[in-house]
């Protein structure tokens, strides 16, 4: 491992599920590249892989739901982490309901939604910029973050 990747594998950033619908198909991830980009006006962006199922819709996708995960919410964060929708539908095992653009909302999760405004090629990722407009909470604010720490022994879906 390089020296920026032992730094990098060291950090403790929070962790995300992203979701999103198009034309009736529906797909979400862990997503542990993410971050607010602006203040003004606001902007958040999430990097998808390019090998994940995920990233198939998002490129078509007008809207991306933004999950904040939890320590409580580490279940979640298994199920869209470890498996892969090119074999599982990770909905039928899990509590969600239709949102903005149809992407699913994940039950007990704090949440938002964002149109996507831009999209990058940053290398075996794309980088979605969000314009927020729709949130959601389900009040565990005062809950830690999960944080990548919590997740690196999982067994990715998809490896990079």
């Amino acid at each position: 491992m390089t020296a920026f990747g032992e730094i990098a594998a060291s950090l403790d950033y929070p962790m995300y599920i992203v979701t999103t619908a198009v034309d009736g198909a529906r797909s979400g991830c862990l997503v542990g590249f993410a971050s607010q980009c602006s203040i003004d006006p606001p902007r958040f962006c999430v990097w998808i892989s390019k090998v994940n199922h995920t990233f198939t819709l998002s490129e078509h996708a007008e809207v991306l739901a933004v999950h904040v995960l939890r320590k409580s919410n580490r279940g979640l964060a298994e199920l869209f982490g470890e498996t892969t929708g090119d074999h599982v539908d990770k909905f039928s095992q899990c509590e969600w309901t239709p949102g903005p653009g149809d992407a699913p909302i994940l039950a007990g999760c704090d949440w938002f939604a964002g149109r996507v405004t831009q999209r990058a090629d940053t290398g075996d990722h794309v980088a979605y910029v969000l314009d927020p407009f729709d949130t959601g909470t389900a009040q565990h604010h005062h809950e830690p973050q999960l944080g990548f720490q919590d997740v690196r022994d999982f067994n990715a879906g998809h490896h990079p």
